[in-house]
């Protein structure tokens, strides 16, 4: 029999609490968020609209382009923020993330490789996209992790995030220098995919994104314990009797598809893998059971806002939600640095 103290209860209770706060305001940004764009629809014409009783413009407007837009800003923020955890997680460094370890700019490459050779974006197919994403998304992982493993050593935290930020920046070059190659039309698509503009906007991109997030969550959900036991060590976790690379490479893999898949719908969104754990730690703690759904209702919520704001602050334009999560994600993670090194 598992006797579970009053304060275990206590905390279990308040972190399932917490979670059903984050879960509300993501209901409630996603309400306003219907009610967001160049042309308004009161809250009674959404309403009346989600119940088939709005026009046909109106049902145009919500069916066609908000919601599928608004749904794949919250799976792109829960794809990074949990992949953000599990990288942090499996590497025991807080400054873990797809988009500063270069797994974004992997993503982004594979998809620039394939535009530059075809002729219009229209080519790309809707379905292939994460596929093609994943594919750059893990060969970058497996040259960072080849990079920065050490067979006495292991995973060195620090070596890590330089190894990262070096591949990033030599992949950074080679998209520049592919640019020259691209016509008017697929490097103004380009730019504002690089820019993290949550482009997809119509129902097949959800279904493109939805599989990947229905399978690699839960399962990355699946290895709480697994990742609990990392934060102990590897020679503890080795000592209770976990097979620690075997482990770590399966969530790599499961890291690097949700980060690919995202990335290759929404573009180069960064700093989401960095402060949806984060902020979740803050919140329930560092046992995954609760940090994974809780990192995955802040990216989500975090993602959701960025693109609500872009499509409001300059109407009629729009800022990309990149750039929105950029302005806050740039300033939190040389705060963070700041910390690690005291």
């Amino acid at each position: 029999m598992v006797f579970v103290s009053k304060d275990q209860h206590q905390a279990k209770t308040r972190n399932l609490v917490i979670i059903g706060i984050l879960a509300l305001l993501i209901v409630i940004t996603f309400v306003i968020s219907m009610n967001t764009g160049f042309i308004k629809l009161t809250p009674l014409e959404v309403i009346r609209t989600l119940f088939g009783y709005g026009t046909e413009k109106q049902h145009l407007i919500l069916f066609e382009f908000r919601l599928p837009r608004i749904v794949i800003s919250v799976l792109v923020g829960m794809g990074l923020a949990v992949s953000g955890c599990v990288l942090q997680g499996i590497s025991r460094n807080a400054l873990a993330d797809p988009g500063i370890l270069g797994i974004n700019a992997g993503a982004g490459l594979a998809v620039m490789l394939y535009i530059s050779f075809f002729p219009t974006t229209t080519s790309v197919p809707v379905f292939f996209l994460p596929v093609l994403a994943f594919s750059g998304a893990g060969i970058t992982a497996i040259i960072i992790y080849s990079l920065a493993y050490k067979r006495n050593e292991g995973i060195s935290p620090m070596r890590l995030i330089l190894t990262g930020v070096a591949v990033a920046a030599g992949i950074s070059s080679i998209m520049i220098v592919l640019t020259l190659r691209l016509s008017p039309e697929n490097y103004q698509f380009l730019a504002t995919w690089l820019a993290g503009s949550i482009w997809g906007s119509n129902w097949k991109f959800v279904l493109a994104l939805l599989p990947w997030t229905l399978v690699l969550i839960p399962f990355v959900f699946s290895k709480a314990r697994v990742l609990n036991v990392f934060n102990l060590g590897d020679i503890t976790a080795t000592g209770l009797g976990a097979s620690i690379e075997k482990e770590r490479r399966v969530l790599l893999a499961a890291a690097v598809g949700l980060a690919g898949a995202s990335v290759s719908i929404s573009g180069g969104i960064g700093f989401v893998g960095l402060i949806g754990p984060h902020l979740a730690r803050q919140l329930v703690g560092s046992r995954h059971q609760f940090l994974i759904p809780a990192a995955a209702l802040s990216g989500g919520l975090l993602v959701l806002i960025a693109d609500t704001l872009g499509r409001w602050i300059l109407q009629p334009s729009e800022i990309p939600a990149g750039i929105v999560v950029a302005v806050i994600g740039a300033p939190y993670f040389l705060y963070l640095l700041s910390r690690l090194k005291d």
